[in-house]
């Protein structure tokens, strides 16, 4: 029974259900560094796809090579599950690239991509949950901190499948940011600097073809970032505007100003290097 609850732990408030889940006491330094997971082809059992009732609701599990996109909100799970057993028998790190998922086959992969950023990452589905109807997904740990999730404990994203047959035919999704859905931002009413181009390690928070967007949302971030850290300006790069702060010294330093920004803003940033 455990085995099937374990990924219905998440929600928005402190990453679970439960008082005593949330973060662990050895997070990674540097979150941005852990890989995503790493497509190849699963063998599934036949007892994973059977349909099975959870507090009254029935699921019916997709089958291995059936396409799938889903848009709703994910939440992630933490210590509370760490090393306990997922639902396909494997043991749960909350520091891996992995997440739970009521009805793709376990073991499987997916790319999930913040809404609101663009910022995407893949993970294996070795779980059950989120039980809850809310949400679609639960996410690891550092897969919900690489989208920018482990503060508001939740947020939308739009979940799609790897299949076999992808994988087979190297159909496997990038990664990289795409350009922030925030192109409806009305024009500046501030001088934002423009850079036309810079190295070195960046927190980046959008990309657009358009610079009068880009200097919105760096408007926006510098109103509300409250001096956490350098202003953001509108970098000219790869024919895009990219709204970034930085350079820093370190990845590591990079990835704190994110976590206080997104709590101080909103607003999820991708490690960009120069």
């Amino acid at each position: 029974m455990f085995a099937i609850l374990a990924g219905c732990a998440s929600g928005p408030s402190g990453g679970g259900y439960y008082k005593d889940d949330g973060p662990g006491s050895n997070i990674p330094a540097d979150i941005e560094s852990i890989p995503d997971a790493v497509p190849r082809i699963e063998n599934h059992a036949y007892a994973n796809f059977r349909p099975y009732v959870v507090f009254g609701q029935r699921y019916v599990p997709v089958q291995e090579n059936q396409p799938y996109r889903q848009v709703g909100v994910a939440s992630w799970y933490g210590r509370k599950f760490h090393g306990q057993k997922t639902a396909n028998g494997e043991t749960y790190d909350m520091y891996a690239m992995t997440a739970a998922h009521p009805t793709l086959p376990i073991p499987s992969y997916v790319r999930v991509t913040g809404a609101a950023t663009g910022k995407a990452v893949i993970v294996r589905v070795n779980d059950r949950g989120p039980f809850h109807s809310s949400r679609i997904i639960d996410l690891s740990y550092v897969a919900a901190a690489k989208l920018g999730l482990i503060g508001p404990g939740s947020g939308q994203v739009i979940v799609e499948a790897i299949t076999n047959d992808d994988i087979r035919n190297g159909r496997i999704p990038r990664t990289a940011t795409a350009p922030s859905p925030l192109t409806t931002s009305p024009p500046p009413t501030q001088n934002v600097r423009f850079t036309p181009n810079s190295d070195g390690v960046f927190l980046q928070f959008g990309a657009f073809s358009s610079l009068d967007n880009a200097q919105a949302l760096a408007q926006r971030i510098n109103q509300q970032s409250d001096g956490i850290t350098t202003s953001a300006s509108v970098h000219n790069r790869d024919n895009l505007y990219k709204v970034r702060i930085g350079p820093f010294n370190s990845r590591t330093e990079a990835v704190n100003a994110a976590f206080a920004l997104q709590a101080a803003t909103g607003l999820s940033a991708a490690i960009a290097v120069d």
